[in-house]
């Protein structure tokens, strides 16, 4: 027993030091730690001192850490002290992160994902897809737009459409900034690995749309920044189409008919609500229908024919504004415009969907009638979510109901055989889907099966986003398709392997995109426009100016679209740059002032009636009724009537143009309510009315009565009795015999008369004022004692 306990290491005499501290008197020595907590490294003996630290008397020992929070290497020994740094008393301890928190080093492989959402329900499709902007990108932000579904055709621009009401992917509160190049659809990310990476294994730009947003995608945008600055600048042609032959159009908004009153437009819209609500009858159906006075009764039956007609009118009132912008244009040298394809609300819903006839086919006849007369060119733009590369079944039906309506919309124009051709419909190829050539295979396939009258008028476009010239160029001569050429989205996205940004390489290509035009006898038509002067980066650029600058180097005769925010006055701002053709019809508007609309007349205002015997009210409003009717007749005869055809024409000046930012010039101007000054406030106070005055004479009066006797009413002054005469010896009998109020001597002297001079009576005052005096004095009895 003794010699096992007397078991020592040959080498523990070399030691010069235990390793068990030697603590001060009255501190109690640490816990012995376990087996399980005490792992030591066999270089531990190399250390001549403990890394345990020598605490000072009163500071308790620190809490021994557990295994999995004490994950030490085998040369972690081999530091003298520990790595842990000792904090001063009252700070804590920073907290430990989480390992949702920390990033892998190596990110798992990307799995192969199926992008058939027919397969994978976790792919998103329209709404959410990266695609091209239509035909204004009128949005104010920079940004991808996240599509919401709506209920209206085109809510969110002038020519969507009502497709992504199919939809029933929800956006997310929270999007991420979307990609920064537009080489490939968005697709929802299904994974936790680094956006970057992804990207770089597909081949192609993703969108994220998970809200948590990995670190390395946020400063996404100073990089894109950075790359922006460094990219070649764009090589421009300097040619100008000049002299000018061709015709100049906008997209669907006229600004200056907008204002008018009445207002000229061909968007009005409704809600799927206003159609179930019209359903049912008005609650007074012989009135007409008025917002809060005379709604329908939900209470009654409900009437599908009453909704659809509701809707339909709505489209009709649309449809007849046409006439008149037509005729506006052709005033001021327009000859283009890009129909709304709101111009009928939920023509192509699946289940709120109509055809145009026979119910529009007469006032679409007479806007067809009206461009003939004056030559003018119609077209339309269906909604970035009328796609046939589409891998959903449901959305190739919608755009195929989409195009169907459109169609026949240009077809009961009724127009001539040149022009019936040349009305088409502009079409973006959309998104990529994860596979570009997947994706032009679909539309191949879709377009077979298209009804010939969409045929005949579907045109391609290139976008900004996903699909270049040199992608549809192919395409568009393999199926006899004409193709537009937009200049803003070819200096965004472009094959910079074959061409350059700018005008100048892109002119090497007109002979083959005019041969797909030519060979189907249709008029070729391009877009142009120009990126807001601040933009820097792809997104940014994306966004169109309000007005445009300069023309393209396209050929003199082309009908040339300008798609602008400012719509007709961005075609003003080209005729005054070059004096193209129409340059001396217009004039500058006057601020806030519109001479040639018929202003609703204000009704004169009815005198108030004195309250009288009944039968003699009665007698009087009679009278006053005739009066009024006479009053109004003569008013309104000097009233100039503008008739109806010339308002909002621009009168015989030609008042349409408003400068540039100035489009509050066209309402009317704002009433702004000045605050008063103080020192005017106190002027105004002291000039009262005479109904003021008996107001506060009768406050007066009152508070008078109810006991408040300091300040009394203010009463006209009476004329001074002479006072009689006086004897000292009177006045000294009556100072005794009757006793006299306290008062003040500025009240004593009015009162009483001056008694130094008995002899002179007192002079009368007729108009003097009377004296203040308190309500004893007034009570106070000065006789003649006798």
């Amino acid at each position: 027993m003794a010699k096992s306990r007397r078991k020592q290491s040959t080498v523990a005499s070399e030691t010069p030091l235990t390793t068990t501290p030697i603590l001060p008197p009255g501190i109690p020595a640490p816990p012995v730690r376990r087996a399980s907590q005490r792992k030591q490294s066999t270089v531990a003996s190399e250390n001549p001192l403990s890394t345990t630290p020598i605490l000072p008397p009163g500071v308790p020992a620190p809490l021994a850490r557990r295994s999995s929070q004490r994950k030490q290497t085998t040369a972690v020994t081999e530091k003298p002290l520990s790595t842990t740094p000792i904090l001063p008393l009252g700070v804590p301890a920073s907290p430990i992160r989480k390992a949702s928190q920390q990033k892998a080093a190596q990110p798992e492989p990307l799995p192969n994902v199926s992008t058939n959402p027919n397969d994978n329900k976790k792919i998103a499709d329209g709404p959410q897809a990266l695609r091209a902007s239509p035909d204004g990108s009128s949005s104010p932000g920079i940004e991808v737009p996240q599509r919401t579904p709506s209920l209206v055709n085109g809510a969110t621009g002038d020519s969507d459409s009502s497709l992504s009401d199919l939809s029933d992917f929800e956006s997310p509160k929270k999007g991420p900034a979307p990609a920064t190049k537009a080489k490939a659809a968005a697709k929802p990310r299904t994974d936790k690995k680094p956006a970057a990476k992804a990207k770089k294994e597909l081949g192609e730009e993703t969108t994220s749309f998970d809200q948590e947003v990995d670190d390395e995608e946020a400063p996404e945008e100073e990089e894109e920044v950075q790359a922006a600055l460094t990219r070649p600048p764009p090589v421009n042609s300097d040619y100008l189409p000049l002299p000018w032959k061709g015709r100049l159009g906008y997209a669907c908004l006229c600004t200056y008919l907008r204002f008018s009153n009445p207002p000229v437009f061909s968007s009005r819209t409704c809600r799927i609500a206003s159609i179930l609500e019209n359903r049912h009858p008005l609650k007074d159906p012989n009135a007409p229908q008025h917002a809060t006075k005379n709604r329908p009764d939900k209470e009654q039956p409900a009437d599908v024919a009453r909704g659809q007609a509701y809707v339909e009118s709505i489209g009709l009132a649309n449809a007849k504004d046409i006439v008149k912008m037509i005729r506006w244009n052709d005033k001021y040298g327009i000859k283009f415009m890009r129909l709304s394809s709101e111009m009928f609300p939920f023509a192509s819903h699946d289940v709120y969907g109509y055809n145009l006839a026979p119910f529009a086919s007469e006032v679409l006849a007479e806007v067809g009638k009206e461009a003939a007369r004056l030559g003018h060119r119609l077209t339309t733009h269906p909604g970035q979510f009328t796609q046939l590369g589409s891998p959903r079944k449901e959305v190739i039906k919608a755009s195929l109901r989409d195009l169907e309506y459109h169609a026949e919309m240009l077809s009961l124009l009724k127009l001539p055989s040149q022009q019936d051709r040349d009305a088409v419909m502009i079409l973006h190829m959309g998104g990529v889907f994860g596979d570009k050539a997947a994706t032009l295979d679909r539309f191949r396939e879709n377009y077979k099966g298209l009804p010939q009258g969409v045929k005949d008028r579907l045109v391609l476009e290139n976008d900004d986003v996903c699909y270049t010239v040199h992608d549809l160029l192919p395409i568009c001569k393999e199926l006899n398709i004409p193709l537009v050429l937009d200049y803003h989205h070819h200096n965004i996205l472009f094959d910079a392997d074959k061409i350059r940004e700018g005008t100048k390489d892109i002119m090497n290509l007109y002979d083959e995109i005019k041969e797909t035009w030519t060979r189907k006898g249709i008029t070729q038509k391009m877009h142009y426009s120009e990126p807001t002067p601040a933009a820097i980066t792809g997104r940014q650029r994306r966004k169109h100016s309000p007005r445009v600058a300069t023309l393209p180097p396209c050929p003199p005769d082309m009908d040339l679209m300008i798609e602008a925010k400012d719509k007709e006055q961005a075609v003003f701002e080209l005729m005054r740059i070059f004096k193209l053709p129409g340059y001396d019809k217009f004039n500058d508007i006057l601020p806030h002032v519109r001479r040639d609309d018929n202003k609703p007349q204000p009704t004169p205002k009815k005198k108030a009636t004195p309250k009288k015997k009944k039968k003699a009210v009665k007698k009087e409003e009679d009278e006053l009724e005739a009066a009024e009717e006479a009053i109004q007749e003569a008013f309104e005869a000097e009233q100039a009537v503008i008739p109806e055809e010339e308002v909002g024409m621009g009168g015989p000046d030609g008042r349409v143009y408003w400068p540039p930012g100035m489009e509050d010039w066209l309402r009317p101007v704002k009433r702004v309510v000045k605050k008063k000054d103080p020192s005017e406030i106190g002027e105004a106070k002291e000039k009262l009315t005479p109904a003021k005055k008996r107001k506060a004479a009768a406050d007066a009066a009152e508070a008078a009565t109810n006991g408040v006797k300091e300040e009394p009413a203010e009463t006209p002054a009476k004329k001074a009795k002479p006072t009689p005469k006086r004897t000292a010896s009177t006045k000294k009998k009556t100072a005794k015999s009757v006793p006299t109020p306290s008062i003040s001597e500025d009240e004593a002297s009015e009162a009483l008369p001056d008694l130094s001079e008995e002899d002179k009576p007192a002079p009368s005052k007729p108009k003097a004022k009377p004296a203040r005096q308190s309500a004893r004095a007034k009570k106070a009895d000065y006789a003649e004692v006798e």
